[in-house]
């Protein structure tokens, strides 16, 4: 499956771009001047693949696992928060339902690899692969195998969303340890040094923080052997919910399905998608700036933007969850703005 979801990925066709753009300066204001709105528009309608976009289902999928680095005490809290926070989010309580019952966005949350089986809950998506992650301190978190079965987790989940009727698909994560994995992977796949993308998590203190770069450096070397492709990283160094976010972005961009890149964990899964599959990146918007000091080194290498920057580092999905209003808000300008002429409104001059 993963093999034929790559294949299907091709690069956008701009063939119409300039039918877009000048619907947008056919719209009452002067051109360009609803700047960055204007960007995310013309974007959508190419990846749709449409100068008539429309908008549909919002969905947004929460993969929670666990991390077994978190025994080197590289968190402010402990693993059975992880089981517990995905409880609250199926009571309705998490941060993440409240920004999403604001955005009119569905939430799916997905255990791929909770340590303790959370047991059959309403509105839980239960595709266990492992029950959680070994200690990419000493070896690699999981099989090449195993990877594999979470990122095809992550391509059948796009696609049941994609039959739904879901037209902008969000990421999210829940996962005690996964900024650690998250600053493993940044550090292997860019790479850099691991001291510049690796930060507080959860609130660690500053004797916290060196021991957690002391981990994510001896991470990466005790697994540099197994680092032979994006996959193969991904197994060595991630975690299942990451590698279920990957999943989920390949296949919306396989259906050419915009996704919306939540933060810090989320686009560590979206640069290994990239890595296995440049042309991904084009599907992708990254909806925030997070806190954590490795995001802005993500950003920088890979030459791209978020939409917000508001100092957020929860995850949960959070900031894809405001980012939904604000990619709908510059589809509606492009569906529903009058015209100079529908308007009846003389044009500039010249």
């Amino acid at each position: 499956m993963l093999n034929q979801t790559l294949d299907k990925i091709l690069p956008l066709d701009r063939s119409f771009e300039g039918e877009i753009r000048a619907h947008l300066d056919s719209l009452t204001k002067p051109p360009g001047s609803l700047g960055y709105l204007e960007k995310l528009a013309v974007r959508y309608c190419l990846i749709t693949g449409t100068s008539r976009p429309r908008l549909g289902r919002k969905m947004l999928f929460c993969f929670a696992a666990d991390h077994g680095v978190v025994a080197e005490g590289v968190s402010a809290y402990p693993q059975e928060v992880t089981a517990q926070m995905v409880a609250n989010m199926l009571a309705g309580g998490a941060a993440i339902n409240v920004l999403a019952r604001h955005s009119g966005v569905d939430v799916k949350v997905v255990d791929i690899g909770v340590a303790e089986p959370i047991g059959d809950v309403p509105g839980l998506l239960t595709r266990r692969v492992r029950a959680g992650t070994a200690n990419i301190a000493t070896g690699p978190a999981m099989s090449v195998e195993e990877a594999r079965r979470a990122v095809e987790i992550g391509i059948e989940l796009a696609q049941i969303a994609a039959a739904e009727g879901a037209t902008l698909i969000g990421t999210g994560d829940m996962g005690i340890g996964n900024t650690t994995a998250s600053s493993a992977i940044l550090a292997a796949l860019l790479p850099c040094d691991p001291k510049s993308v690796t930060g507080r998590g959860t609130g660690i203190d500053d004797s916290g923080l060196v021991r957690k770069v002391a981990i994510v450096e001896r991470a990466v070397e005790a697994n540099r052997h197994l680092l032979s492709s994006p996959l193969a990283t991904l197994a060595a160094l991630g975690g299942l919910e990451i590698a279920g976010i990957c999943g989920l972005i390949l296949g919306a961009a396989s259906l050419r399905v915009p996704v919306i890149v939540d933060g810090f964990i989320s686009s560590a899964a979206a640069l290994v998608a990239c890595r296995m599959c440049p042309q991904v990146g084009e599907y992708l918007f990254f909806s925030h700036l997070s806190a954590e000091i490795g995001h802005a080194v993500f950003f920088s290498c890979l030459d791209t933007r978020p939409i917000l920057d508001l100092g957020m580092r929860l995850g949960e999905g959070t900031g894809a969850a405001l980012a939904f209003t604000v990619i709908e808000a510059a589809i509606r300008i492009y569906n529903e703005m009058a015209t100079f002429e529908s308007a009846g409104i003389s044009k500039k001059d010249g």
